[in-house]
Formats: structure tokens, C-alpha cells, sequence
């Protein structure tokens, strides 16, 4: 049987998880996160939220073949992608405590 009190307080704190989970996701969407290839050659920058933000390609880049700047500027928006899932799952958890047992969330 349910302690009406535990009840309470149960629901108290998963409103504030959720609050707190709230500010996070607006937290991420100001983070910015650069990635790059190239030795710099190419700078990308995403949000937390995964979205892209900013592509910069160095201009020596362009005396390179289609092919491999192509693949830089594939190399670099996955890096900073990569980047920003780290840091959204380590914000997440920070918040949940672990609860969501290392799902990787998309967007989170």
C-alpha cells in the first residue's frame, strides 16, 4: 500500500527532475561545440541539440581535390557532433542521477 506522504514526495521530486531537465535542454541550445579535420582546415560548429551551426573551410582548402574536402568536412561536423553527444549525456546525467541508465537519447 501507498504512503500518501512517499507519494507526495515522490511526485515533488520528479517534477524537479523535470524542471531540472527543462534548463538543461535550454542549456544546450546555446552550448556551441567546435569540431575540425584537416589540421584545422576545416572548423565546424554544432549546438547541443546537435544542430549545425557553423561550417568554416580555410581557404588553402580549396587546392585539395572535391573528394577529400568532402570527406574533411564530413570528418569535422562529426567530430563536433560527437562532442556534443558526450556533453549533452554528461549534463543529462548530472541531472537524472544515472536513471536513465546510459540511454543515448538523440537531442539530449
Amino acid at each position: 500500500m501507498f504512503n500518501k506522504g512517499n507519494m507526495s514526495k515522490m511526485l515533488k521530486q520528479a517534477q524537479d527532475v523535470q524542471k531540472q531537465i527543462e534548463n538543461v535542454q535550454n542549456e544546450l541550445d546555446d552550448l556551441n561545440i567546435n569540431g575540425e579535420s584537416g589540421g584545422g582546415m576545416v572548423k565546424a560548429t554544432v549546438n547541443g541539440k546537435m544542430e549545425l551551426l557553423n561550417l568554416n573551410l580555410h581557404n588553402d582548402i580549396f587546392e585539395e581535390d572535391k573528394d577529400l574536402i568532402e570527406d574533411l568536412i564530413i570528418s569535422a561536423i562529426n567530430n563536433a557532433m560527437n562532442k556534443a553527444q558526450e556533453e549533452s549525456q554528461n549534463r543529462m546525467s548530472a541531472v537524472t542521477g544515472g536513471m536513465l541508465g546510459g540511454m543515448k537519447i538523440p537531442g539530449m
